[in-house]
Protein backbone atom coordinates (compact mmCIF):
# COMPACT_ATOMS: atom_id res chain seq x y z
CA UNK A 1 0.00 0.00 0.00
CA UNK A 2 1.35 3.42 -0.99
CA UNK A 3 2.26 5.89 1.78
CA UNK A 4 0.40 8.86 0.28
CA UNK A 5 2.17 11.52 2.34
CA UNK A 6 5.64 10.23 1.45
CA UNK A 7 4.71 9.66 -2.19
CA UNK A 8 3.35 13.20 -2.54
CA UNK A 9 6.37 14.65 -0.71
CA UNK A 10 8.69 13.02 -3.20
CA UNK A 11 6.45 14.05 -6.11
CA UNK A 12 6.65 17.70 -5.10
CA UNK A 13 10.39 17.43 -4.56
CA UNK A 14 10.73 16.25 -8.15
CA UNK A 15 8.44 18.99 -9.46
CA UNK A 16 10.37 21.61 -7.56
CA UNK A 17 13.71 20.39 -8.88
CA UNK A 18 12.43 20.19 -12.46
CA UNK A 19 11.39 23.85 -12.45
CA UNK A 20 8.51 23.08 -14.79
CA UNK A 21 5.66 24.05 -12.47
CA UNK A 22 4.58 27.65 -11.93
CA UNK A 23 4.16 26.78 -8.23
CA UNK A 24 7.87 26.10 -7.91
CA UNK A 25 9.28 29.36 -9.25
CA UNK A 26 10.48 31.81 -6.56
CA UNK A 27 9.53 35.46 -6.88
CA UNK A 28 12.14 37.99 -7.93
CA UNK A 29 14.04 40.42 -5.73
CA UNK A 30 12.02 43.20 -7.37
CA UNK A 31 8.78 41.62 -6.10
CA UNK A 32 10.24 41.49 -2.58
CA UNK A 33 11.31 45.13 -2.72
CA UNK A 34 7.86 46.17 -3.90
CA UNK A 35 6.31 44.24 -1.02
CA UNK A 36 8.50 46.13 1.41
CA UNK A 37 6.97 49.33 0.00
CA UNK A 38 3.48 47.96 0.55
CA UNK A 39 2.93 46.99 -3.09
CA UNK A 40 2.07 43.30 -3.05
CA UNK A 41 -0.50 40.66 -3.92
CA UNK A 42 -0.65 36.93 -3.23
CA UNK A 43 -2.97 34.17 -4.43
CA UNK A 44 -4.83 31.33 -2.75
CA UNK A 45 -6.21 30.08 -6.08
CA UNK A 46 -4.64 30.05 -9.56
CA UNK A 47 -5.15 33.66 -10.60
CA UNK A 48 -7.31 35.92 -8.44
CA UNK A 49 -5.49 38.12 -5.93
CA UNK A 50 -6.64 37.75 -2.34
CA UNK A 51 -8.55 40.89 -1.21
CA UNK A 52 -6.26 42.99 0.98
CA UNK A 53 -8.93 43.49 3.70
CA UNK A 54 -8.80 39.73 4.34
CA UNK A 55 -5.37 40.22 5.96
CA UNK A 56 -6.26 42.98 8.45
CA UNK A 57 -2.96 44.31 9.87
CA UNK A 58 -0.11 42.25 8.44
CA UNK A 59 2.90 44.14 9.78
CA UNK A 60 4.09 42.31 12.88
CA UNK A 61 1.52 39.52 12.48
CA UNK A 62 2.55 35.94 13.20
CA UNK A 63 1.77 34.08 9.96
CA UNK A 64 1.77 30.39 9.12
CA UNK A 65 2.05 29.68 5.40
CA UNK A 66 0.57 26.20 5.35
CA UNK A 67 1.51 23.84 2.51
CA UNK A 68 2.56 26.77 0.32
CA UNK A 69 6.31 26.43 -0.08
CA UNK A 70 8.09 27.37 -3.28
CA UNK A 71 9.46 30.86 -2.72
CA UNK A 72 6.22 32.68 -3.53
CA UNK A 73 3.65 33.65 -0.91
CA UNK A 74 5.71 33.23 2.26
CA UNK A 75 8.57 35.55 1.18
CA UNK A 76 6.11 38.20 -0.03
CA UNK A 77 4.20 38.19 3.27
CA UNK A 78 7.48 38.36 5.19
CA UNK A 79 8.64 41.30 3.08
CA UNK A 80 5.31 43.00 3.81
CA UNK A 81 6.21 42.91 7.50
CA UNK A 82 4.91 39.61 8.87
CA UNK A 83 6.78 37.10 11.02
CA UNK A 84 6.39 34.01 8.82
CA UNK A 85 6.72 30.27 9.30
CA UNK A 86 6.53 28.24 6.07
CA UNK A 87 5.29 24.71 6.80
CA UNK A 88 5.33 22.23 3.92
CA UNK A 89 5.89 18.56 3.13
CA UNK A 90 8.43 19.21 0.37
CA UNK A 91 12.08 19.73 1.29
CA UNK A 92 12.76 21.34 -2.09
CA UNK A 93 9.84 23.77 -1.88
CA UNK A 94 10.95 24.82 1.61
CA UNK A 95 14.50 25.24 0.34
CA UNK A 96 13.23 27.91 -2.05
CA UNK A 97 11.60 29.80 0.81
CA UNK A 98 14.86 29.54 2.77
CA UNK A 99 16.85 30.75 -0.25
CA UNK A 100 14.76 33.91 -0.50
CA UNK A 101 14.85 34.46 3.26
CA UNK A 102 18.66 34.49 3.09
CA UNK A 103 18.84 36.43 -0.18
CA UNK A 104 16.50 39.19 0.95
CA UNK A 105 16.98 39.20 4.72
CA UNK A 106 13.43 38.13 5.55
CA UNK A 107 11.87 37.17 8.89
CA UNK A 108 10.96 33.70 7.62
CA UNK A 109 11.78 30.22 8.86
CA UNK A 110 10.80 26.83 7.46
CA UNK A 111 9.45 23.63 9.03
CA UNK A 112 8.77 20.35 7.21
CA UNK A 113 5.67 18.35 8.09
CA UNK A 114 2.16 17.14 7.33
CA UNK A 115 -0.50 19.86 6.97
CA UNK A 116 -2.90 17.73 9.05
CA UNK A 117 -0.46 17.56 11.97
CA UNK A 118 0.67 20.87 13.46
CA UNK A 119 1.60 19.38 16.82
CA UNK A 120 5.00 21.08 16.73
CA UNK A 121 3.19 24.40 17.31
CA UNK A 122 1.56 25.42 20.57
CA UNK A 123 -2.06 26.53 20.86
CA UNK A 124 -2.67 30.11 19.73
CA UNK A 125 0.76 30.43 18.07
CA UNK A 126 -0.36 32.36 14.96
CA UNK A 127 -2.48 35.37 14.06
CA UNK A 128 -3.07 34.31 10.46
CA UNK A 129 -2.82 31.11 8.40
CA UNK A 130 -2.36 31.35 4.64
CA UNK A 131 -3.32 28.04 3.05
CA UNK A 132 -3.48 28.05 -0.77
CA UNK A 133 -4.95 25.16 -2.79
CA UNK A 134 -3.13 22.11 -1.41
CA UNK A 135 -5.50 20.06 0.73
CA UNK A 136 -6.31 18.17 -2.47
CA UNK A 137 -3.28 16.08 -1.47
CA UNK A 138 -4.77 14.80 1.83
CA UNK A 139 -7.45 12.12 2.17
CA UNK A 140 -9.26 13.83 5.07
CA UNK A 141 -9.42 17.61 5.26
CA UNK A 142 -11.22 17.98 8.58
CA UNK A 143 -8.07 17.38 10.71
CA UNK A 144 -6.45 20.26 8.78
CA UNK A 145 -9.22 22.64 9.86
CA UNK A 146 -9.12 21.46 13.46
CA UNK A 147 -5.37 21.96 13.68
CA UNK A 148 -5.65 25.39 12.06
CA UNK A 149 -8.23 26.42 14.64
CA UNK A 150 -6.06 25.18 17.49
CA UNK A 151 -2.88 27.01 16.49
CA UNK A 152 -4.64 30.30 15.74
CA UNK A 153 -4.94 32.95 18.43
CA UNK A 154 -8.39 34.30 19.35
CA UNK A 155 -9.69 36.46 16.47
CA UNK A 156 -7.13 34.78 14.23
CA UNK A 157 -7.76 34.40 10.50
CA UNK A 158 -7.61 31.41 8.19
CA UNK A 159 -7.31 32.20 4.46
CA UNK A 160 -7.81 28.99 2.50
CA UNK A 161 -8.05 28.03 -1.16
CA UNK A 162 -9.41 24.72 -2.42
CA UNK A 163 -10.66 22.95 -5.50
CA UNK A 164 -14.27 22.95 -6.65
CA UNK A 165 -15.23 19.32 -5.94
CA UNK A 166 -17.05 19.13 -9.29
CA UNK A 167 -13.63 19.28 -10.96
CA UNK A 168 -13.16 15.63 -10.03
CA UNK A 169 -16.30 14.36 -11.76
CA UNK A 170 -14.54 14.28 -15.11
CA UNK A 171 -11.96 12.22 -16.96
CA UNK A 172 -9.23 14.82 -17.46
CA UNK A 173 -7.11 12.61 -19.68
CA UNK A 174 -10.06 12.43 -22.09
CA UNK A 175 -10.57 16.19 -21.86
CA UNK A 176 -6.94 16.74 -22.82
CA UNK A 177 -7.53 14.59 -25.88
CA UNK A 178 -10.33 16.96 -26.93
CA UNK A 179 -13.35 15.00 -25.69
CA UNK A 180 -16.40 16.88 -24.41
CA UNK A 181 -16.82 16.93 -20.62
CA UNK A 182 -18.45 13.71 -19.50
CA UNK A 183 -19.03 12.59 -15.94
CA UNK A 184 -16.90 9.56 -15.07
CA UNK A 185 -16.49 9.50 -11.29
CA UNK A 186 -18.74 9.80 -8.26
CA UNK A 187 -17.83 12.23 -5.48
CA UNK A 188 -15.92 12.38 -3.27
CA UNK A 189 -13.16 11.17 -5.57
CA UNK A 190 -9.86 9.57 -4.61
CA UNK A 191 -7.03 8.57 -6.95
CA UNK A 192 -6.26 5.74 -4.54
CA UNK A 193 -9.77 4.27 -4.40
CA UNK A 194 -11.43 5.27 -7.67
CA UNK A 195 -8.85 4.94 -10.41
CA UNK A 196 -8.58 1.54 -12.11
CA UNK A 197 -5.57 -0.35 -10.78
CA UNK A 198 -3.54 0.08 -13.96
CA UNK A 199 -4.14 3.85 -14.05
CA UNK A 200 -3.19 4.22 -10.39
CA UNK A 201 -0.05 2.15 -10.91
CA UNK A 202 0.92 4.31 -13.88
CA UNK A 203 0.48 7.51 -11.84
CA UNK A 204 2.56 6.14 -9.01
CA UNK A 205 5.28 4.91 -11.38
CA UNK A 206 5.39 8.32 -13.05
CA UNK A 207 5.77 10.01 -9.67
CA UNK A 208 2.59 12.06 -10.06
CA UNK A 209 1.04 13.39 -6.87
CA UNK A 210 -2.06 11.54 -5.68
CA UNK A 211 -5.19 13.66 -5.22
CA UNK A 212 -8.46 13.60 -3.32
CA UNK A 213 -11.63 15.63 -3.74
CA UNK A 214 -13.45 17.00 -0.70
CA UNK A 215 -17.12 17.88 -0.45
CA UNK A 216 -18.22 21.42 0.37
CA UNK A 217 -19.62 19.90 3.54
CA UNK A 218 -16.03 19.02 4.51
CA UNK A 219 -14.37 22.11 3.05
CA UNK A 220 -16.74 24.83 4.29
CA UNK A 221 -18.84 22.90 6.79
CA UNK A 222 -15.64 21.41 8.20
CA UNK A 223 -14.27 24.86 8.94
CA UNK A 224 -17.51 25.84 10.69
CA UNK A 225 -17.52 22.60 12.69
CA UNK A 226 -13.92 23.29 13.76
CA UNK A 227 -15.10 26.57 15.30
CA UNK A 228 -14.61 29.10 12.50
CA UNK A 229 -17.02 31.73 11.22
CA UNK A 230 -16.92 32.13 7.43
CA UNK A 231 -16.52 35.85 6.69
CA UNK A 232 -15.47 35.91 3.01
CA UNK A 233 -15.75 33.83 -0.13
CA UNK A 234 -14.85 33.98 -3.84
CA UNK A 235 -14.44 31.66 -6.83
CA UNK A 236 -11.65 31.60 -9.38
CA UNK A 237 -10.92 30.06 -12.76
CA UNK A 238 -7.70 28.49 -13.96
CA UNK A 239 -7.07 29.07 -17.64
CA UNK A 240 -8.16 27.16 -20.72
CA UNK A 241 -4.67 25.78 -21.37
CA UNK A 242 -4.63 24.22 -17.88
CA UNK A 243 -8.07 22.60 -18.04
CA UNK A 244 -10.84 22.70 -20.66
CA UNK A 245 -13.29 22.90 -17.75
CA UNK A 246 -12.36 26.56 -17.41
CA UNK A 247 -14.82 27.24 -20.22
CA UNK A 248 -17.65 25.78 -18.16
CA UNK A 249 -17.15 26.60 -14.48
CA UNK A 250 -14.87 28.08 -11.82
CA UNK A 251 -12.50 25.35 -10.76
CA UNK A 252 -11.41 26.70 -7.36
CA UNK A 253 -12.63 28.84 -4.49
CA UNK A 254 -11.34 30.58 -1.38
CA UNK A 255 -12.66 31.39 2.09
CA UNK A 256 -11.82 33.81 4.87
CA UNK A 257 -12.59 32.17 8.22
CA UNK A 258 -12.39 33.85 11.64
CA UNK A 259 -11.67 32.24 14.98
CA UNK A 260 -14.14 33.83 17.37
Amino acid sequence: MTDVFEHNRQSWNRQSLSGESRWCEPVSAAVIEAARRGEWTVILTPNRAVPRPWFAELRGARVLCLASGGGQQAPVLAAAGAEVVSYDASDEQLAKDSLLAERDGLNLRTVRGDMADLSCFEDGRFDLIFHPVSNVFVADVRPVWRECHRVLAPRGRLLAGFMNPDFFLFDHAALERGAAPEVRFALPFSDVKDLPAEELAARIAAGEALEFSHSLDDQIGGQIDAGFVIAGFYEDRWEARATPLDRYMPTSMATLALKS
